[in-house]
């Protein structure tokens, strides 16, 4: 079974061009699987497993055992469609002739709203960090960059400085299966960068010349590539100052974008190409968040309301 799963992997590396950060979700929910059905022994070794030999009682009774382990609905909702997508692999390959997974229903999942600001709070946040320092610089041009754009956080800390165009004022972003679109971005965006790509050279001073990545538009003291876990960190730290902004994530600012942009009756088509979703019912979940506004504005301004 290790052997198709290497195969599924290199299969959505190398014909899907999916991201590293798909690839290592599909790795692993395969593998716990794997040693569910072939539990490895104190060295390590497993018994064979006929591929075959799964139905989808084998993957009901794994799906038991995730909810005996107080695994979350939207946990267990993402294996049984790796699995599912896995089978169906195989199915394509000639391995399989039937998908046993696709007799296995998913746990239904609650579509939780995503989480944004108010314009008013999301000023304040953006205008949180101190710009008299490079850090603070670079901080001010992330926070305006996603707001601006909202482009994902992973998007972000990959964009090099050759995906910047000033004159256009559009970025250039490398998406979900490597797909590319370009992005505009505001003034206010456009001059958060420029005063960081001016002090962006002191980053490179202390930098280690093996680890440099000199393309990299976005970079940490120590001259290397920012990561997405950094961002995380970073706004994290500036929603401690904010007291009146709670619960806010990286993705928050790009549902804030996506939320704000629907309220000030941009066409859902046109949001979709900005966020780089492939199916309209990903964006839809943005009518949902406007459509509190709209009854707000409805109560206050209808005379039977």
């Amino acid at each position: 079974m290790q052997k198709h799963i290497d195969d599924f992997i290199k299969h959505l590396k190398y014909e899907r061009n999916a991201s590293d950060h798909t690839l290592r979700n599909y790795e692993s929910d395969l593998v716990q699987f794997y040693d569910y059905v072939a539990p490895p022994d104190g060295q390590g070794f497993r018994r064979e497993v006929n591929i075959r030999d799964i139905d989808h009682l084998t993957i009901r009774e794994y799906m038991a055992s995730l909810y005996e382990q107080n695994k979350k609905k939207s946990s267990i909702h993402r294996k049984v469609a790796a699995l599912r997508t896995f089978f169906r692999y195989l199915c394509r390959e000639g391995v399989l002739e039937v998908n046993p997974a696709k007799l296995v229903h998913s746990p239904r999942v609650e579509r939780k709203l995503p989480n944004h600001l108010t314009i008013e709070q999301m000023i304040k946040f953006i205008e949180t960090p101190e710009t008299d320092t490079v850090l603070g610089k670079r901080d001010r041009a992330i926070l305006e960059l996603l707001y601006a754009s909202g482009i994902r956080v992973s998007e972000l800390v990959n964009l090099s400085l050759t995906d910047i165009d000033f004159n256009n004022q559009t970025v250039r972003v490398k998406g979900k299966g490597r797909k590319e679109r370009m992005v505009p971005f505001g003034d206010h965006a456009k001059k958060a960068l420029q005063d960081y790509l001016g002090v962006r050279g002191e980053l490179l001073l202390e930098a280690d010349p093996e680890k440099l990545d000199p393309a990299a538009v976005f970079m940490n003291y120590q001259g290397t590539r920012i990561t997405t876990r950094s961002v995380g960190r970073m706004i994290d730290k500036y929603v401690k100052i904010c007291a009146d902004i709670h619960h806010i994530s990286p993705h928050s600012l790009r549902h804030s974008f996506a939320t704000h942009m629907l309220d000030a009756g941009a066409d859902l088509r046109a949001i979709q190409e900005l966020l780089g979703h492939v199916r309209l019912s990903t964006t839809q979940q943005y009518t949902h968040v406007s459509m509190d506004k709209l009854m707000e504005v409805y109560d206050k301004a209808h005379p039977k309301a």
